[in-house]
C-alpha cells in the first residue's frame, strides 16, 4: 500500500478552524474541519467518518489543500458561458432587485424573471431570455427566496443599535470573569414540531403543482435548541410544552457542552420563561436577551428552517413518541455536521471577523 500523502505544515489545526469560522461555505468548512484533524494527529480514517466521505476524497482535499492552502478547498464551480452584463449594468441589477418594485409604477408586489428582463430592455436595450437572467442572478449570489414575516411593531433602529452596542456588554461580562477565561458565544430557540408539518418547496415539472402529505392532527413536541457557531457545537432536548422548568433543563444541557474553565453567553429572544424568576441559570452562563421582536438577530432561526427543509418537512408522524424520534434524529443528524453549524450560525457582527 502507498504511503499517505504528507501535508503542508506552514498552516496548524488551529489556522484551519479560524479559517472555517470566517467560511460560509458549508463544504469548505467540512473539507477544513477534516483536514485539521489530520494535521491534529488523527488518522485518514478518522477524518474520512467524521466529514462523511471516502478515504480516496480525503486524498483529493489533501492534494487540494497542498496545492492553494485553504482556499484550495473552497467549493468548485464551472466558469460557465461570460456574462452579457457588464459590471455597472450588474451593479444596477442588484439595486433594483435590492429596492424591490413599485406596484403602482411596475404594476407586481415582487419581481418576476420577465419582469427583470423588461426592465433590462428599457434601461439598457439589452435583449435577456430568463434562463439567462436567472443564471445571472444566481452567479450574482440570488436565490428566490420565501420572505420571512417581519413583526410591525419592529423598530427600525433595534438591530442595528443592538449589534453595535453587544461588543462593550460582552466585554463588561468579560471582566467581571477571572483573568483568562474563554468566551463561548451560543444562540437559542425554541421550535413547535407537530403532526401538521411545514410544506416545503420541491423539484417538479413546469406546469404541474406537485402535492405532498397533510396531516390535520394537532399532537407536537417542543425542540429546545442552541448552537456555539464558533465551536461548530450544538445543544438540544425535545419538551411536551415550554415553561421555565423545561428551560432550566436546557440551560443544563448546554453548560454540559461549554467547554471546561470557559464561560458561554447565551443570546435569546424575551420569551416568558427566558427571564422568570424561575429560571435556574447555571454558573458558566450569562444570559444576554435580544431585542423584542427582533428574531433576525438569532442564526437558530435559520437552524430550524434548515432542519424543516431536510428532515422534518413533508411527512406524517404516527404520535407524539414518533415525532420526538424525528426531532432527536434531526437534532443528532445536525450535530454529527458542524460544518454546517459554522455556516449556518456564524455572524460577522457578533465574532468580529
Amino acid at each position: 500500500m502507498a504511503a499517505a500523502i504528507g501535508v503542508r505544515s506552514d498552516y496548524t489545526s488551529a489556522d484551519l478552524r479560524q479559517f472555517a469560522r470566517r467560511s460560509g461555505d458549508a463544504n469548505q468548512v467540512r473539507r477544513l474541519l477534516a483536514v485539521a484533524l489530520i494535521l491534529d494527529g488523527r488518522s485518514r480514517s478518522e477524518a474520512a467518518r467524521f466529514a462523511g466521505v471516502t478515504l480516496q476524497i480525503v486524498r483529493d482535499w489533501v492534494l487540494r489543500f497542498n496545492e492553494g492552502g485553504p482556499d484550495g478547498l473552497a467549493t468548485r464551480k464551472a466558469p460557465g458561458r461570460a456574462s452579457i452584463l457588464n459590471d455597472e449594468q450588474r451593479a444596477r441589477l442588484a439595486e433594483i432587485v435590492e429596492t424591490g418594485p413599485i406596484p403602482a409604477a411596475h404594476g407586481v408586489v415582487r419581481w418576476r424573471l420577465c419582469d427583470l428582463a423588461q426592465w433590462i430592455w428599457d434601461e439598457f436595450e439589452l435583449s435577456v431570455t430568463r434562463h439567462t437572467l436567472g443564471r445571472e442572478l444566481r452567479a450574482m449570489g440570488y436565490r428566490k427566496l420565501t420572505a420571512r414575516p417581519r413583526h410591525r411593531g419592529q423598530k427600525s433602529d433595534d438591530i442595528a443599535d443592538f449589534k453595535k452596542g453587544s461588543p462593550p456588554v460582552l466585554a463588561q461580562i468579560k471582566r467581571r470573569l477571572p483573568r483568562g477565561t474563554p468566551i463561548e458565544l451560543w444562540w437559542q430557540d425554541e421550535a413547535r414540531v407537530g403532526q401538521q408539518t411545514k410544506l416545503t418547496r420541491r423539484w417538479a415539472k413546469r406546469g404541474t403543482r406537485p402535492s405532498a402529505p397533510k396531516d390535520q392532527r394537532r399532537s407536537s413536541a417542543w425542540l429546545f435548541g442552541a448552537i456555539c457557531p464558533a465551536e461548530g457545537k450544538a445543544a438540544g432536548i425535545v419538551m411536551p410544552r415550554c415553561n421555565s422548568e423545561a428551560m432550566s433543563m436546557h440551560l443544563e444541557e448546554i453548560a454540559f457542552h461549554v467547554a471546561p474553565g470557559a464561560h458561554a453567553v447565551l443570546l435569546l429572544d424575551q420569551a416568558g420563561w427566558h427571564g422568570s424568576a424561575e429560571l435556574v441559570v447555571p454558573p458558566n452562563i450569562t444570559l444576554m436577551p435580544l431585542p423584542p421582536r427582533c428574531p433576525e438577530l438569532n442564526p437558530v432561526e435559520n437552524v430550524w428552517q434548515f432542519m424543516r427543509d431536510n428532515w422534518l418537512s413533508n411527512r406524517i408522524f404516527k404520535s407524539y413518541d414518533d415525532i420526538v424520534d424525528h426531532c432527536c434524529f434531526a437534532w443528532n443528524k445536525l450535530v454529527d455536521q458542524p460544518w454546517h453549524i459554522m455556516s449556518i450560525g456564524m455572524r460577522q457582527w457578533a465574532h468580529g471577523y
